[in-house]
Formats: structure tokens, C-alpha cells, sequence
């Protein structure tokens, strides 16, 4: 929920800007591309703190090597944070991006439905997790456009 909210308030707060005549933030797309990104520095942190063995119990056990898998979720979601910083690879970056996202969402039907705890709390309940994990797939197209 924490990166959700993050990505609405920095959206917010960065259409703000672009009302207030900061030229960078000017259009909506590219506000979602820069509000994706900080989203994505946030949970691409928590790949590579103590949280990692919380992730890596997200993963479901069918797959092998759970936890080079949380490692290598981490470092997409930074070389797609980058991504979408940069003009000339946004397209990309929000294409993989997208793709990620729906990667790693058996992720998180896993782990609400073993109602697994992510730093001592419960994981998303599915009901909000989907619209969730929709918008994060729909604002990293719609960046990706931008």
C-alpha cells in the first residue's frame, strides 16, 4: 500500500509543480514517469535490506532460486526506474516495466492468499491488490507514451 500511496502523492505533488510553471513537470505523462521511478527506488530498496527474506517468502514455492529472483526483481525495478528517467529509453523501460509487473504478481497472489507479512504486517489483500497492480501496469504504459 506504502508504494501506492507514493506514487499518488508524488504524481500530486509533482503536477503541482508543473502548475506552479516548473517546466520538468509540465505534462502528466512524464509526471507519471517521474512518479513511477521514485515508486520503483522505493521498492527496489527493499530488495537488498533485511525485508529481503519477507520477499523472498512472497515468492511462491513452486519457483526455483526465490532468492536470486527477489535480487534480480530489485535490479529491473532500478534499471527501470533509470529508465524511465531518460526520454530516449522510456518506451522501453515502461514496456519491461509493465511486463515486470505482471511477472511478479503471482508474487503477491501468493502471498495474500498465504497471508504472508511483509516487515511485520499483512501482504495486500487480493481485493486491493489487483486494481492495484493494474494502475502500476496502466501508469508505466501510459509513461511509457509519455
Amino acid at each position: 500500500m506504502i508504494p501506492f500511496m507514493l506514487l499518488l502523492l508524488s504524481l500530486l505533488i509533482l503536477r503541482g509543480l508543473g502548475a506552479a510553471g516548473v517546466g520538468l513537470f509540465a505534462a502528466w505523462q512524464s509526471d507519471a514517469a517521474y512518479a513511477l521511478a521514485l515508486m520503483l527506488l522505493l521498492t527496489a530498496s527493499v530488495h537488498f535490506t533485511r525485508t529481503k527474506d519477507d520477499l523472498v517468502r512472497m515468492v511462491p514455492s513452486v519457483f526455483p532460486f526465490r532468492r536470486q529472483i527477489v535480487t534480480i526483481t530489485g535490479y529491473l525495478e532500478l534499471l527501470g526506474a533509470i529508465g524511465l528517467l531518460i526520454p530516449a529509453t522510456r518506451l522501453l523501460a515502461g514496456i519491461c516495466l509493465a511486463l515486470l509487473f505482471i511477472a511478479m504478481f503471482p508474487a503477491n497472489v501468493s502471498a495474500a492468499l498465504r497471508k504472508a507479512s511483509l516487515r511485520g504486517r499483512p501482504a495486500t489483500p487480493l481485493w486491493l491488490r489487483v486494481p492495484m497492480q493494474l494502475v502500476f501496469i496502466g501508469v508505466a504504459l501510459w509513461a511509457a507514451l509519455a
